[in-house]
Parts: structure tokens; sequence; C-alpha cells
């Protein structure tokens, strides 16, 4: 077992007071007056924390959100909605590569292909995320 399950099958056997002390030794504050099976669960946090790092404060505060009695935030989509008549284009290997985006997929090589990726795999001749090989993608 590693230190830090060693540590954590110490806490799942402490005594009430054992808590308190053991809590106490971490120096976050005066302990809690929890029942002890919460302090048990909620000293075994403490320690991971510390050993692993916190959540990010990002997730801290959408937890709290969500506690107050509101409701989990949407994921922003990570999808670029491209618009019938766009015109992606790209050069690969001297060659330029002109997609246009139709209401029933993509226009490429005189046919009409259901995704960018299907394109880029037949220009490139290997998998390749078809909006990252046209530049549409929200991240670069």
């Amino acid at each position: 077992m590693t230190r830090l399950a060693n540590e954590l099958a110490r806490v799942a056997a402490m005594s009430p007071s054992e808590l308190r002390e053991a809590w106490d030794a971490l120096g976050v504050g005066p302990c809690p007056k929890l029942p002890t099976g919460l302090l048990r669960r909620l000293l075994a946090q403490q320690i991971q924390e510390r050993r692993l790092g916190r959540l990010p404060a990002v997730v801290t505060r959408e937890l709290e959100r969500i506690a107050a009695g509101g409701s989990p935030a949407e994921m922003p989509s990570r999808a670029t909605v491209l618009s019938p008549g766009t015109r992606l284009i790209r050069e690969w290997n001297g060659k330029t590569i002109a997609v246009e985006v139709l209401d029933e997929g993509f226009g490429w090589d005189d046919r009409v292909w259901r995704s960018l990726s299907e394109i880029a795999r037949a220009v490139t001749g290997a998998h390749w995320s078809g909006p990252r090989f046209f530049g549409v993608n929200r991240h670069g």
C-alpha cells in the first residue's frame, strides 16, 4: 500500500478523540463539531488534498453554487457552427484544398462528404481532426 492509503486506513480505524487530535495536528482550524462518520470523511479529504492537491477553484465555486440550490451550469459547446456557403481553404503539400459547407455536409472534389475529418483523411492519407485540419476548432 502507498503511504496515503496507509494513512487513510489509519483514519478509518480512529476513535472520535483520535480523529479530533488528528484534525488539530493538520492545523486547518478548530475541529468541526460533526458526527464521527462525517468527521472521518472530512479528515480523509483534508489528508488527500494535502497529498494530491485541491480541486480547481472553478470546480469548487460550481459545487458551492449547486449546493446553494443553483442548477449546474451548461458546458459551452465545443462545436463551431458553420453556415452553408462558408468556404474553408487549406494548403497541403503545395495543393490548395477548398471545401464548401453545404446543408447536407461538405463539398470537396466534386463530392459531398459527411464530415471534415473524412476530407482531411482523404487529403492527407492519415487520421486528422477535420475541424483542426481546417482551422475551425475553438482552441486553435
